[in-house]
Protein backbone atom coordinates (compact mmCIF):
# COMPACT_ATOMS: atom_id res chain seq x y z
CA UNK A 1 0.00 0.00 0.00
CA UNK A 2 1.41 3.41 -0.97
CA UNK A 3 0.69 6.44 1.17
CA UNK A 4 0.88 9.90 -0.40
CA UNK A 5 2.54 11.40 2.68
CA UNK A 6 6.34 11.14 2.28
CA UNK A 7 7.23 10.52 5.90
CA UNK A 8 5.71 8.99 9.00
CA UNK A 9 1.97 8.91 9.41
CA UNK A 10 0.74 7.50 12.70
CA UNK A 11 -2.53 7.10 14.51
CA UNK A 12 -2.36 5.07 17.70
CA UNK A 13 -4.59 4.35 20.68
CA UNK A 14 -3.26 2.43 23.65
CA UNK A 15 -5.09 1.83 26.91
CA UNK A 16 -3.54 0.38 30.05
CA UNK A 17 -4.76 0.59 33.64
CA UNK A 18 -2.13 3.21 34.46
CA UNK A 19 -1.76 5.02 31.13
CA UNK A 20 -3.65 6.05 28.00
CA UNK A 21 -1.98 7.08 24.73
CA UNK A 22 -3.92 8.84 21.99
CA UNK A 23 -1.77 10.04 19.07
CA UNK A 24 -2.37 11.37 15.57
CA UNK A 25 0.81 12.51 13.84
CA UNK A 26 2.22 13.35 10.44
CA UNK A 27 5.98 13.84 10.42
CA UNK A 28 8.54 14.65 7.71
CA UNK A 29 10.51 11.91 6.02
CA UNK A 30 13.84 13.62 6.73
CA UNK A 31 15.78 15.31 9.51
CA UNK A 32 15.62 14.88 13.28
CA UNK A 33 12.15 14.73 14.77
CA UNK A 34 12.34 15.17 18.54
CA UNK A 35 9.72 13.74 20.89
CA UNK A 36 9.93 16.11 23.83
CA UNK A 37 8.10 16.23 27.13
CA UNK A 38 8.21 15.33 30.81
CA UNK A 39 8.76 11.82 32.13
CA UNK A 40 5.63 9.71 31.71
CA UNK A 41 4.29 11.72 28.77
CA UNK A 42 4.42 8.71 26.42
CA UNK A 43 7.56 9.44 24.41
CA UNK A 44 9.18 6.03 24.81
CA UNK A 45 5.84 4.24 24.43
CA UNK A 46 5.35 5.97 21.08
CA UNK A 47 8.86 5.00 19.99
CA UNK A 48 8.20 1.37 20.93
CA UNK A 49 4.96 1.41 18.92
CA UNK A 50 6.86 2.61 15.85
CA UNK A 51 9.45 -0.14 16.39
CA UNK A 52 6.72 -2.76 16.81
CA UNK A 53 7.83 -3.58 20.36
CA UNK A 54 4.46 -2.46 21.72
CA UNK A 55 1.20 -3.11 19.91
CA UNK A 56 -1.47 -0.42 20.30
CA UNK A 57 -5.08 -1.29 20.86
CA UNK A 58 -5.95 0.22 17.50
CA UNK A 59 -4.44 2.50 14.92
CA UNK A 60 -2.37 2.60 11.76
CA UNK A 61 1.23 3.36 10.85
CA UNK A 62 2.81 4.23 7.52
CA UNK A 63 6.53 4.98 7.13
CA UNK A 64 7.57 6.53 3.82
CA UNK A 65 4.58 4.97 2.10
CA UNK A 66 5.07 1.48 3.56
CA UNK A 67 2.29 0.05 5.71
CA UNK A 68 3.51 -1.21 9.08
CA UNK A 69 0.20 -1.53 10.91
CA UNK A 70 -3.52 -1.31 10.17
CA UNK A 71 -5.58 -2.58 13.07
CA UNK A 72 -8.90 -2.37 11.17
CA UNK A 73 -7.52 -4.96 8.72
CA UNK A 74 -5.76 -7.02 11.36
CA UNK A 75 -2.35 -6.25 9.84
CA UNK A 76 0.74 -5.90 12.03
CA UNK A 77 4.27 -5.97 10.64
CA UNK A 78 6.47 -7.73 13.24
CA UNK A 79 9.48 -5.88 14.64
CA UNK A 80 12.10 -7.90 12.77
CA UNK A 81 10.53 -6.90 9.45
CA UNK A 82 10.44 -3.18 10.23
CA UNK A 83 13.33 -1.25 8.78
CA UNK A 84 14.36 0.53 11.97
CA UNK A 85 17.50 0.95 13.99
CA UNK A 86 16.84 1.32 17.73
CA UNK A 87 19.25 2.79 20.28
CA UNK A 88 18.27 2.54 23.94
CA UNK A 89 19.36 4.67 26.91
CA UNK A 90 21.69 1.83 27.85
CA UNK A 91 23.83 0.95 24.82
CA UNK A 92 22.95 -2.77 25.35
CA UNK A 93 26.05 -4.04 23.55
CA UNK A 94 26.89 -7.74 23.47
CA UNK A 95 29.55 -8.13 26.17
CA UNK A 96 31.00 -11.34 24.66
CA UNK A 97 31.76 -9.62 21.33
CA UNK A 98 34.28 -6.92 20.54
CA UNK A 99 33.12 -3.71 18.85
CA UNK A 100 33.62 -5.16 15.37
CA UNK A 101 31.54 -8.18 16.31
CA UNK A 102 28.78 -5.98 17.68
CA UNK A 103 28.71 -3.94 14.47
CA UNK A 104 28.62 -6.90 12.10
CA UNK A 105 26.05 -8.83 14.14
CA UNK A 106 23.13 -7.11 12.43
CA UNK A 107 24.47 -7.36 8.88
CA UNK A 108 22.62 -10.65 8.40
CA UNK A 109 19.50 -8.49 7.94
CA UNK A 110 21.15 -6.60 5.06
CA UNK A 111 21.16 -7.87 1.44
CA UNK A 112 24.50 -9.39 0.46
CA UNK A 113 27.12 -6.81 -0.52
CA UNK A 114 25.19 -3.77 0.70
CA UNK A 115 25.98 -3.54 4.35
CA UNK A 116 29.74 -3.21 4.56
CA UNK A 117 29.87 0.02 2.56
CA UNK A 118 27.33 1.64 4.88
CA UNK A 119 29.11 0.27 7.94
CA UNK A 120 32.46 1.66 6.82
CA UNK A 121 30.87 5.08 6.33
CA UNK A 122 29.19 5.01 9.74
CA UNK A 123 32.39 3.87 11.48
CA UNK A 124 34.19 6.85 9.96
CA UNK A 125 31.41 9.32 10.79
CA UNK A 126 31.26 8.22 14.42
CA UNK A 127 35.03 8.06 14.84
CA UNK A 128 35.12 4.52 16.22
CA UNK A 129 37.87 3.01 14.05
CA UNK A 130 40.27 2.83 17.05
CA UNK A 131 37.66 0.96 19.08
CA UNK A 132 36.97 -1.97 16.74
CA UNK A 133 39.05 -4.56 18.59
CA UNK A 134 37.98 -3.52 22.10
CA UNK A 135 35.33 -5.13 24.33
CA UNK A 136 32.35 -3.08 25.56
CA UNK A 137 33.49 -3.18 29.20
CA UNK A 138 36.63 -1.22 28.26
CA UNK A 139 34.70 1.64 26.63
CA UNK A 140 33.50 4.91 28.15
CA UNK A 141 29.78 5.66 28.21
CA UNK A 142 30.09 7.97 25.21
CA UNK A 143 32.07 5.38 23.26
CA UNK A 144 29.50 2.68 23.99
CA UNK A 145 26.70 4.91 22.73
CA UNK A 146 28.60 5.71 19.54
CA UNK A 147 29.04 1.99 18.94
CA UNK A 148 25.34 1.36 19.65
CA UNK A 149 24.35 4.03 17.12
CA UNK A 150 26.73 2.58 14.55
CA UNK A 151 25.24 -0.90 15.10
CA UNK A 152 21.72 0.47 14.59
CA UNK A 153 22.76 2.22 11.37
CA UNK A 154 24.62 -0.80 10.00
CA UNK A 155 21.33 -2.39 8.92
CA UNK A 156 20.59 0.63 6.67
CA UNK A 157 17.27 1.38 8.40
CA UNK A 158 14.53 3.53 6.91
CA UNK A 159 14.16 5.14 10.33
CA UNK A 160 16.54 5.57 13.28
CA UNK A 161 14.98 5.56 16.76
CA UNK A 162 17.00 7.12 19.61
CA UNK A 163 15.53 6.73 23.09
CA UNK A 164 17.25 9.34 25.29
CA UNK A 165 20.70 8.14 24.17
CA UNK A 166 22.46 10.75 26.35
CA UNK A 167 20.37 10.38 29.51
CA UNK A 168 22.82 8.07 31.27
CA UNK A 169 25.90 10.13 30.39
CA UNK A 170 27.59 12.83 32.42
CA UNK A 171 28.11 16.30 30.97
CA UNK A 172 31.58 15.53 29.61
CA UNK A 173 30.38 12.41 27.78
CA UNK A 174 27.37 14.30 26.39
CA UNK A 175 29.68 16.94 24.97
CA UNK A 176 31.77 14.15 23.50
CA UNK A 177 28.92 12.47 21.62
CA UNK A 178 26.79 15.45 20.51
CA UNK A 179 29.14 16.48 17.68
CA UNK A 180 28.89 12.95 16.27
CA UNK A 181 25.09 13.11 16.36
CA UNK A 182 25.32 16.40 14.47
CA UNK A 183 27.53 14.79 11.85
CA UNK A 184 24.98 12.01 11.35
CA UNK A 185 22.26 14.63 11.07
CA UNK A 186 24.19 16.60 8.46
CA UNK A 187 25.70 13.80 6.40
CA UNK A 188 23.20 10.92 6.46
CA UNK A 189 19.74 11.06 4.94
CA UNK A 190 18.11 8.67 7.43
CA UNK A 191 15.25 10.31 9.35
CA UNK A 192 15.58 10.16 13.14
CA UNK A 193 12.97 9.97 15.89
CA UNK A 194 14.78 11.32 18.96
CA UNK A 195 13.27 11.04 22.44
CA UNK A 196 14.47 13.57 25.00
CA UNK A 197 13.39 15.75 27.89
CA UNK A 198 16.55 17.92 27.69
CA UNK A 199 15.86 21.25 25.99
CA UNK A 200 19.53 21.85 25.14
CA UNK A 201 19.75 18.58 23.17
CA UNK A 202 16.54 19.33 21.32
CA UNK A 203 17.61 22.90 20.50
CA UNK A 204 20.87 21.61 19.07
CA UNK A 205 19.70 18.64 17.04
CA UNK A 206 16.00 18.82 16.17
CA UNK A 207 14.41 20.03 12.94
CA UNK A 208 10.86 19.11 13.90
CA UNK A 209 9.52 19.15 17.45
CA UNK A 210 6.70 17.02 18.86
CA UNK A 211 5.71 18.09 22.37
CA UNK A 212 3.94 15.40 24.38
CA UNK A 213 2.14 15.45 27.70
CA UNK A 214 -0.01 12.80 29.42
CA UNK A 215 -0.13 10.53 26.38
CA UNK A 216 -1.13 13.21 23.88
CA UNK A 217 0.58 15.48 21.37
CA UNK A 218 0.13 19.08 22.46
CA UNK A 219 2.15 20.63 19.62
CA UNK A 220 3.97 19.51 16.48
CA UNK A 221 5.90 21.63 14.00
CA UNK A 222 9.21 23.19 13.03
CA UNK A 223 11.44 23.68 16.05
CA UNK A 224 11.96 27.31 15.05
CA UNK A 225 8.24 28.00 15.16
CA UNK A 226 7.39 25.96 18.27
CA UNK A 227 10.12 27.55 20.40
CA UNK A 228 9.14 31.06 19.26
CA UNK A 229 5.54 30.77 20.50
CA UNK A 230 4.39 33.12 23.25
CA UNK A 231 1.95 30.41 24.34
CA UNK A 232 4.54 27.61 24.57
CA UNK A 233 3.11 24.07 24.76
CA UNK A 234 5.63 23.29 27.49
CA UNK A 235 7.12 25.80 29.88
CA UNK A 236 10.91 25.96 29.77
CA UNK A 237 11.32 28.70 32.36
CA UNK A 238 14.78 30.25 32.11
CA UNK A 239 15.43 28.13 29.01
CA UNK A 240 12.68 29.82 26.97
CA UNK A 241 14.06 31.20 23.73
CA UNK A 242 14.48 30.65 20.01
CA UNK A 243 16.97 28.91 17.77
CA UNK A 244 18.06 30.42 14.47
CA UNK A 245 19.90 28.88 11.55
CA UNK A 246 22.75 31.18 10.55
CA UNK A 247 26.06 31.33 8.73
CA UNK A 248 29.35 32.80 9.90
CA UNK A 249 29.54 36.02 7.87
CA UNK A 250 32.67 37.63 9.30
CA UNK A 251 35.30 37.35 12.03
CA UNK A 252 36.76 40.19 14.05
CA UNK A 253 40.06 38.66 15.11
CA UNK A 254 41.37 41.56 17.26
CA UNK A 255 38.25 41.38 19.45
CA UNK A 256 37.81 37.58 19.21
CA UNK A 257 34.28 37.92 17.83
CA UNK A 258 32.42 36.36 14.93
CA UNK A 259 29.26 37.49 13.18
CA UNK A 260 26.32 35.12 12.64
CA UNK A 261 24.15 36.19 9.71
CA UNK A 262 20.54 34.99 9.72
CA UNK A 263 17.47 35.78 7.64
CA UNK A 264 16.68 39.26 8.89
CA UNK A 265 19.91 40.45 10.47
CA UNK A 266 23.27 39.69 12.05
CA UNK A 267 24.50 39.01 15.58
CA UNK A 268 27.98 39.33 17.01
CA UNK A 269 29.08 36.62 19.41
CA UNK A 270 32.18 35.10 20.94
CA UNK A 271 34.48 33.67 18.27
CA UNK A 272 34.59 29.86 18.23
CA UNK A 273 37.21 29.64 15.50
CA UNK A 274 34.73 28.65 12.80
CA UNK A 275 35.52 29.76 9.25
CA UNK A 276 33.49 32.30 7.31
CA UNK A 277 30.74 30.50 5.42
CA UNK A 278 30.19 27.78 8.05
CA UNK A 279 26.52 27.06 8.74
CA UNK A 280 25.66 27.21 12.44
CA UNK A 281 22.70 27.21 14.79
CA UNK A 282 22.45 29.86 17.49
CA UNK A 283 20.20 30.07 20.53
CA UNK A 284 18.85 33.32 21.98
CA UNK A 285 17.13 33.07 25.35
CA UNK A 286 14.18 35.33 26.07
CA UNK A 287 15.83 36.55 29.27
CA UNK A 288 18.71 37.94 27.18
CA UNK A 289 16.51 40.14 24.97
CA UNK A 290 15.33 43.63 25.91
CA UNK A 291 13.22 46.11 23.96
CA UNK A 292 13.45 49.86 23.38
CA UNK A 293 11.44 52.48 21.50
CA UNK A 294 14.58 54.21 20.22
CA UNK A 295 17.99 53.10 19.03
CA UNK A 296 20.58 53.68 21.78
CA UNK A 297 24.12 53.26 20.42
CA UNK A 298 25.75 54.32 23.68
CA UNK A 299 25.41 50.96 25.39
CA UNK A 300 27.45 47.84 26.05
CA UNK A 301 24.91 45.82 24.08
CA UNK A 302 26.45 45.20 20.66
CA UNK A 303 23.46 43.59 18.95
CA UNK A 304 20.65 46.08 18.35
CA UNK A 305 18.20 45.26 15.58
CA UNK A 306 15.02 46.85 14.23
CA UNK A 307 11.91 44.73 14.66
CA UNK A 308 8.19 44.71 15.11
CA UNK A 309 5.99 43.42 17.92
CA UNK A 310 3.97 40.39 16.86
CA UNK A 311 2.35 39.16 20.08
CA UNK A 312 2.32 39.69 23.85
CA UNK A 313 1.26 36.95 26.27
CA UNK A 314 1.44 36.21 30.03
CA UNK A 315 4.46 34.30 31.31
CA UNK A 316 4.58 31.90 34.25
CA UNK A 317 4.90 34.74 36.81
CA UNK A 318 2.20 37.43 36.90
CA UNK A 319 4.84 40.17 36.78
CA UNK A 320 6.27 38.96 33.47
CA UNK A 321 5.21 38.55 29.87
CA UNK A 322 6.67 37.03 26.73
CA UNK A 323 6.86 39.30 23.70
CA UNK A 324 7.37 37.87 20.24
CA UNK A 325 9.07 40.25 17.85
CA UNK A 326 9.83 39.83 14.20
CA UNK A 327 13.31 40.76 12.96
CA UNK A 328 13.15 40.48 9.21
CA UNK A 329 11.87 36.98 8.54
CA UNK A 330 13.02 35.62 11.91
CA UNK A 331 11.18 35.59 15.26
CA UNK A 332 12.72 36.40 18.63
CA UNK A 333 11.30 36.22 22.16
CA UNK A 334 11.78 38.77 24.93
CA UNK A 335 10.85 38.23 28.58
CA UNK A 336 10.03 41.59 30.18
CA UNK A 337 7.75 42.90 32.92
CA UNK A 338 4.10 43.79 32.43
CA UNK A 339 4.96 47.29 33.63
CA UNK A 340 7.52 47.64 30.82
CA UNK A 341 4.88 46.58 28.31
CA UNK A 342 2.55 49.28 29.65
CA UNK A 343 5.25 51.95 29.71
CA UNK A 344 6.36 51.18 26.15
CA UNK A 345 2.75 50.72 25.02
CA UNK A 346 3.66 47.52 23.24
CA UNK A 347 0.97 46.17 20.93
CA UNK A 348 1.13 43.95 17.84
CA UNK A 349 2.43 45.87 14.86
CA UNK A 350 4.46 48.42 16.83
CA UNK A 351 8.03 49.08 15.60
CA UNK A 352 10.64 48.33 18.24
CA UNK A 353 14.38 48.09 18.73
CA UNK A 354 15.51 44.64 19.84
CA UNK A 355 18.58 44.50 22.09
CA UNK A 356 20.22 41.09 22.29
CA UNK A 357 22.56 40.86 25.27
CA UNK A 358 23.86 37.35 24.67
CA UNK A 359 23.98 34.87 21.79
CA UNK A 360 24.96 31.22 22.24
CA UNK A 361 26.40 29.09 19.50
CA UNK A 362 24.84 25.69 19.96
CA UNK A 363 27.73 23.24 20.19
Amino acid sequence: MTDPFPGLQLSARLSRPDFTLAIDLELPGRGVMALFGPSGSGKTTLLRIVAGLERPTRGHLHVNGELWQESDKGFFLPPHRRSVGYVFQDAALFSHLDVRGNLTYGLRRVPAGGGQVVLDQVVALLGIEPLLSRRPDTLSGGERQRVAIARALAVTPALLLLDEPLAALDLARKREILPYLERLHNELKIPVLYVSHASDEVARLADHLVVMDAGSVVASGSIHEILARVDPPIRLGEESGVVLDAVIGARDDPWHLSRADFVGGSLWMRDHGLPVGRQVRVRILARDVSLALEHHPGTSIQNILPGQVVAVAPDTHPAQVLVRVQVGASPLLARITRRAVANLELVPGKPIWVQVKSVALIE
